[in-house]
């Protein structure tokens, strides 16, 4: 009997990695209803981190009203696990999601990431993780600081206000008064990129333009945070702008670690301890995975690479399931992934495919059953011709 593991990030844009799960048991079913099925939604530290984690350990989801990348009021998902394990989503406080299309990177700040944080200090965590996905923001992290008793002052002696446009004016940082709790608390940012806070492939570089970014300002935010780095540089002898992930999050990654103490892990490698999802394939004899599009980026720490790498351990077959395969995604071929189907099964739009999701993963998932029944014919097939051909012999 086949027993399938479904480990799929979200669809973005479109569906849940709880919706996908869904939709591919039941087109699993609808094909061999004897099949056994087991969902493990996961995520890399974007959107849909905390739901994953809080579904697969039982935990408790909690909201808390912060404020938003723009200075507005939101309500904030978060959850606890064990009681001292709290997990938190940038995107939830800071997303692009809470900008809709007020698109203003001088402006947004982390400053409700770290009300999140606090929060969770006053739930009593004695470990935070900070998924590091789908900001707004590009202030390395200082808004987030501030809510957590730092300052940063200009040569006036002023308060910075929000935002990475500011940080151009920095002159002195004093963290003295920073939530003392931060000491004996470990804080782990989970990021999917592996960026450095500056340059070419910075924060600003590189993820500047999806947040609205000009050329012109890209230029003078990527000069602020190097403004930034110099002065925690000289200031606490320490750095860290070239440390893995420094430059998740429009520099929230370096924020963690120059102000929390905190590191910076791969966010699929620890959502897949968080879910346990190694317990979890022992049984198993397939695992399907997926993401929206599947292509060379994936490679770079995704949902469905990481996930293909921990069934090899199990020596399992994985098979991707995605809305699109783009360019280079052949390369998944060389990273455990034995077979990548699109859910696009005819000419549409964009839109359509993202309305369609439900009856397109359905169907996925009803084809990817047919073709191992399929395959099963084939190898019975082969096994009753040896045989004869052993007898005829």
């Amino acid at each position: 009997m086949t027993n399938v593991i479904i480990a799929s990030d979200s669809f973005k844009g479109s569906a849940t990695s709880v919706e996908i799960a869904d939709y591919l048991e039941t087109g699993i079913h609808n094909a061999d209803p004897a099949t056994i099925v087991q969902k493990v939604p996961i995520a890399d530290g974007g959107e849909g981190t905390v739901y994953c984690v809080i579904k697969a350990t039982n935990g408790q989801l909690l909201s808390t009203k912060v404020c938003g990348p723009l200075g507005d009021t939101v309500t904030a998902t978060w959850g606890m696990i064990d009681n001292q394990t709290a997990i938190i989503e940038t995107a939830e406080a800071a997303g692009l999601t809470l900008v809709n299309n007020e698109l203003d990177v001088d402006c947004a700040s982390t400053y409700g990431v770290g009300q999140l944080i606090k929060t969770a200090l006053d739930h009593g965590a004695k470990t935070i993780y900070v998924g590091l996905g789908g900001s707004a923001t590009n202030d390395g992290g200082v808004g987030m600081a501030q809510a957590l008793g730092g300052h940063f002052y200009d040569s006036d002696g002023h308060e910075l206000q929000h935002g990475a446009e500011a940080l151009s004016r920095l002159e002195t940082i004093d963290l003295a008064g920073l939530d003392e709790r931060l000491t004996t608390t470990e804080v782990i940012g989970l990021s999917d990129v592996n960026n450095p806070l500056t340059g070419e492939n910075g924060a600003t570089r590189i993820f500047g333009p999806q947040k609205g970014a000009t050329e012109a300002q890209i230029t003078v935010l990527d000069a602020a945070l190097n403004r930034l780095a110099n002065l925690v540089n000289t200031t606490y002898d320490v750095d860290l702008a070239n440390v893995f992930g420094a430059g998740a999050a429009g520099g929230l990654g370096y924020g963690l670690l120059a102000f929390c103490q905190g590191k910076i892990r791969s966010g699929i490698q620890e959502v897949i301890k968080l879910v346990k999802l190694d317990e979890k394939m022992l049984d198993a004899t397939l695992v399907v995975t997926g993401e929206g599009q599947i292509d060379g980026q994936s490679l770079g720490g995704k949902v469905p690479i990481g996930v293909a790498a921990l069934a090899k351990e199990h020596r399992l077959p994985v098979v991707a399931i995605v809305g699109s395969i783009g360019a280079k995604a052949e390369g998944v071929y060389e990273r455990g992934i034995d077979l990548v189907l699109s859910t696009t099964n005819r000419p549409m739009s964009v839109q359509d495919a993202i309305s369609q999701a439900p009856e397109l993963v359905k169907q996925a998932g009803f084809n990817l059953m047919k073709a191992i029944q399929l395959g099963k014919k084939l190898q019975d097939n082969l096994q009753s011709q040896t045989e004869e051909s052993r007898g005829a012999g």
